[in-house]
């Protein structure tokens, strides 16, 4: 990223930083012990800087052949409207062209209008043929 004062990391967040984005952004909250757990499993992480702290974060998660899902896409609400969320989302799509194999089935599950910006770099929505579902494991 070429922006003054910004600097754009291959990096994965620290638990205080992943924590803190997540809430001010807005996101589900996590334990710490979970949250440093999920951490310890990603594939690929960024994170933008601004005078040395965290304001945006994504990652990578899975098995890095088969499936990769892309996660944890927050940027602080003060930086917003930068193009901080595209630049991260840049460096994800640029490692994942990059480093796996073309046959790897990438997913996310899109708060809207967050998918606007997803749509961008490529991603559908997969209704009607699937539609995804979750749950919390307790």
């Amino acid at each position: 990223m070429t922006r003054i004062g910004y600097e754009t990391v291959s990096r994965v967040p620290s638990v205080v930083e992943y924590m803190r984005l997540r809430s001010v952004a807005g996101l589900s909250a996590f334990s710490e012990e979970a949250a440093g757990k999920g951490l310890a499993g990603t594939l690929y992480g960024v994170v933008i800087e601004h005078e040395g702290a965290a304001v945006g974060m994504g990652r990578l998660i899975g098995d890095g052949g088969c499936f990769v899902q892309v996660v944890d896409i927050a940027v602080d609400p003060r930086y917003q409207g930068q193009g901080l969320g595209k630049a991260i989302m840049s460096e994800l799509t640029s490692f994942i062209t990059e480093h796996l194999p073309a046959s790897a089935y990438i997913s996310l599950i899109a708060d809207i209008p967050a998918n606007s910006l997803y749509e961008k770099f490529g991603f559908e929505e997969t209704a009607p043929r699937s539609v995804g579902m979750a749950r919390r494991a307790g």
